[in-house]
């Protein structure tokens, strides 16, 4: 059989850029090769920075993420995502740009989180910076304004730590940070049906916040073990085990 190449390396077929940080990052989060079940990518963009994405203008970035999404697909990858879902306004620039399938924020799952409840429950969104969350980003990925939005606080240790860059994170605070929030979300929202977290540094506190609220909880993690079967879908036997026994 011959097999035809192409490429440098092969199986790492989702590509992640990331925001130039050095704060401690733990299983769970998007910036831990440990979180994924698969092989991935990862290239820094130098100028990126939490703050300047999350609460500045990011806008002037955009050529340096198609520039390095160009080295990722060049490496060997099929899809592109980014490690913060403030760069939703992106996405229709990066997918034009690079010609693959582009997951540039979490959010982008909103509609068909939205489809999947009942008529009388609606999404509720987690984010780091509810104050600089804008109608632009919600407009990027299709969510409605109306939506109920919450957020860790702009004082709180995992906002401050994340958004700072600090070199040291106290995770139990964080996941606290994060649970607390979330509670305030519902308790505020009681209709909420699902949550929907834009950060992906709350990934490792999503099981918390599962029970804490009682709600499903969806994220950049769910997200791209979605976008990752689409790109390598998995190969399956044609053997049959599972046949009746004969006694």
């Amino acid at each position: 059989m011959t097999t035809r190449g192409g490429k440098t390396v092969f199986s790492a077929s989702v590509g992640i850029l990331m925001l130039n940080t050095r704060f401690p990052r733990i299983p769970g989060d998007i910036g831990n090769a440990a979180t994924w079940p698969f092989p991935v990518h990862y290239k820094v963009i130098p100028a990126a920075t939490p703050d300047n994405v999350v609460r500045g203008d990011a806008s002037p970035l955009l050529g340096a993420f198609i520039d390095a999404g160009r080295e990722l697909l060049e490496l060997g990858c099929d899809g592109i995502a980014t490690n913060c879902g403030f760069l939703v306004p992106f996405q229709t620039e990066m997918s034009r740009a690079l010609g693959v399938p582009v997951a540039s924020s979490s959010l982008l799952q909103a509609p068909l989180i939205r489809m999947s409840l009942p008529a009388d429950q609606t999404l509720g969104i987690l984010t780091i910076s509810s104050e600089t969350l804008t109608t632009a980003h919600l407009d990027a990925a299709g969510i409605p304004h109306d939506t109920p939005v919450g957020g860790t606080g702009a004082g709180s240790h995992f906002t401050t730590r994340v958004l700072g860059d600090a070199d040291e994170i106290d995770f139990d605070q964080a996941r606290a940070d994060n649970v607390n929030a979330a509670l305030r979300l519902v308790h505020d929202n009681p209709n909420i049906g699902a949550i929907l977290l834009e950060c992906t540094n709350m990934v490792p506190y999503a099981a918390d916040i599962r029970r804490a609220t009682g709600r499903p909880v969806f994220s950049i993690y769910t997200y791209l073990l979605w976008f990752q079967a689409g790109l390598l879908p998995r190969r399956f036997p044609n053997d049959l085990d599972d046949v009746p026994w004969r006694g």
